[in-house]
């Protein structure tokens, strides 16, 4: 069918289950419930639909120019960080030296993606996940520091900002080494950020606001010069006319006065990154420095995090890179019992493993960014799976590479503790990964729920909506005499057909668990973290398989000297994804694992009203 003039196919791959219970009591008219069309992957899989356009192919977003121009960028940046770059002396220093900091603005690297009118390199967010991929093979804390100021730092300038505020504010980030900041997090909202407490007052003439409160584990807070701030005003509703506090973004100056940060924090790990607490005492804000409309401040944000997340993804697997690369060079020389260790199966596995899992969270980073690119704006739940996916993976590898090196791995001569210590944090900032998966999953079904609602409608007037109806029973009759279900062998190399097929069977359990799922629990399904965490984890494993596909697919029919490599590792992926997707599916719908969630629930309030451990030791004798 065509939609918006892009061609695409749709597959429908479960049937639609219907009840009244998800639909909602209200009713308005059926065109205007119509949900503006979705091209997320993702999105329509909660509602059991393939749409393909974003996965298969796998995007191609820069041609040979282009790639050039991201290779000639890289080239200087690769050079720099083998050659001069110290990831020790960084740490020891809490921040890059002076010579660091100055090369690395001269190499454009604070400006990666701005127009060139900025001072910036233009790159691409392939090019900006080439770059990501570079710096993450040596050091996260770096990658932080020039992360936390362009990607999300000014990002929201160049998102959101007006004519007036990019010509003012733009050139000072990118080549003017002026250093930018996102105040966002406090004390008493950390991913709850609609929660937060700092308030901006305008003033009676309208022309500022004053600005007060304070911001919590800020990156270059204690360095930063500009800062895109979000703080609750007061704002009247158009339509009601009733005043209500919304959050807002404002671009703040330290210069303004009245901003002031506290002493540099004590980390775990990305020690040579700034990370202070921002106190804001009576700031006065020029109202024209309100960033992307008053009350708009939440999307912002969420925004600002959505289109960055991917190139954690590109980062990472560049950590994961580097891991692997030591992990192996000690396989190919340690020898024990005779043989080298990389003639075991113990260590074949592990290293087998860890490439699969680089493989996958490049491959999603690199689709991303292709895709957006190529001018998607649907791709917020793919970025929340890179980000979950990369940063648990890369924490995987590690640890393994650790394990592979043994005592040699715990020193820090090696350069892994230091890297496992880094990586931490990317599992909680950003978006702490147990919120990206409730978002993932909420999302998805929201979407879904809208579905579901669309054909309780057309019930409602059968007459006038028959085509709908017929076409909705056709495919639940297809569905119980075992035909109608998702099929994605059109789409991969014939090596991949069989693994397109584990693909398919994971996309229609996920789906009928889905519907299930809405049917069962209505809109209470939004208090069901047990389930909702499953079911994002399937999510994730069945994107993987997808992305895998379509990225192996492409080797295969460009005859890559690696093609026969990628086909290997996709097979090995989607045995092992679809075997988890079966048993997450499993225990959101089986009675015993529904129990046991119960049970651990009672664990844990034991566990809370003792404050801790409730049991003593066995040698303890605790008599009534």
């Amino acid at each position: 069918m065509i939609r918006t003039g892009v061609q695409i196919t749709s597959k429908r791959c479960s049937s639609l289950i219907f009840s009244s219970r998800w639909v909602s009591s209200t009713s308005s008219n059926l065109k205007q419930q119509q949900p503006p069309v979705n091209m997320s992957f993702m999105a329509n899989l909660f509602r059991g639909e393939i749409q393909p356009s974003q996965v298969f192919p796998y995007p191609e977003a820069a041609d040979k120019e282009q790639r050039e121009y991201i290779q000639s960028m890289a080239d200087p940046v690769h050079r720099f960080l083998a050659e001069r770059y110290d990831a020790a002396e960084s740490e020891n220093l809490h921040g890059p030296s002076t010579a660091t900091t100055d090369a690395l603005w001269e190499m454009g690297c604070y400006g990666l993606m701005a127009p060139e009118e900025y001072g910036g390199l233009n790159l691409s967010n392939t090019g900006y996940a080439t770059m990501g991929n570079a710096v993450g093979g040596v050091d996260l804390g770096l990658a932080v520091v020039l992360g936390a100021h362009q990607s999300i730092g000014w990002k929201g300038i160049l998102l959101y900002g007006t004519d007036e505020q990019k010509s003012k504010y733009l050139p000072r980030v990118v080549n003017e080494k002026t250093t930018a900041a996102f105040a966002l997090t406090e004390p008493s909202s950390g991913s709850d950020a609609g929660s937060i407490r700092s308030k901006a007052v305008k003033s009676p003439c309208g022309k500022f606001y004053t600005l007060n409160g304070s911001k919590l584990w800020i990156t270059g807070g204690g360095i930063a010069n500009i800062f895109t701030v979000f703080a609750q005003t007061e704002v009247t509703d158009s339509r009601t006319g009733q005043k209500k506090d919304k959050v807002t973004a404002f671009i703040v100056e330290r210069d303004f006065g009245g901003l002031t940060s506290g002493p540099p924090e004590d980390k775990m790990g990305i020690r040579c990154s700034n990370t202070t607490e921002v106190y804001f005492d009576d700031v006065k804000i020029p109202a024209e420095n309100v960033l992307g409309g008053e009350g708009n401040g939440f999307k912002v944000a969420m925004n600002i995090l959505n289109n960055g997340r991917f190139g954690m993804a590109a980062t990472l697997a560049g950590t994961m890179r580097a891991c692997i690369a030591k992990a192996t060079d000690h396989a190919n020389s340690r020898v024990q019992f005779g043989k080298k260790i990389k003639e075991y199966g113990n260590i074949q596995e592990k290293l087998a493993q860890m490439a699969v899992l680089q493989y996958v969270a490049q491959t999603m980073a690199y689709m991303i960014a292709g895709n957006m690119d190529n001018g998607s704006k649907d791709y917020h739940l793919e970025a929340a799976i890179s980000k979950i996916f990369a940063s648990e993976a890369a924490w995987h590898v590690c640890d393994e590479s650790i394990q592979i090196l043994g005592g040699n791995g715990f020193m820090k001569s090696t350069g892994l503790e230091k890297f496992l210590r880094d990586l931490r944090i990317y599992r909680i900032f950003e978006g702490a990964n147990d919120v990206l998966r409730l978002f993932v999953a909420l999302t998805g079904i929201q979407y879904a729920g809208s579905h579901l609602k669309e054909i309780q409608e057309a019930f409602k007037n059968p007459t006038a909506n028959l085509g709908l109806i017929f076409k909705e029973g056709s495919r639940r009759a297809a569905r119980t005499i075992g035909v109608g279900g998702c099929d994605l062998t059109q789409f991969v190399a014939e090596p991949l057909k069989e693994s397109a097929k584990q693909c398919s069977e994971s996309i229609d359990l996920f789906s009928v668990a889905v519907e299930s799922l809405l049917i069962k629990y209505g809109k209470r399904i939004v208090d069901e973290q047990f389930l909702l965490t499953r079911l994002a984890d399937s999510a994730i494993d069945i994107y993987a398989m997808a992305t895998v596909l379509s990225r192996a697919t492409r080797a295969v029919s460009n005859k890559l000297p690696s093609a026969e490599h990628e086909v290997l590792m996709t097979k090995a992926w989607c045995v092992e994804a679809s075997n988890r997707v079966n048993h997450n599916l499993r225990r959101v719908r089986k009675h015993q694992h529904l129990e046991n969630y119960k049970t651990m629930s009672l664990i844990a309030n034991n566990i809370c009203d003792n404050g801790g451990i409730v049991q003593k030791l066995p040698l303890e004798i605790d008599c009534a």
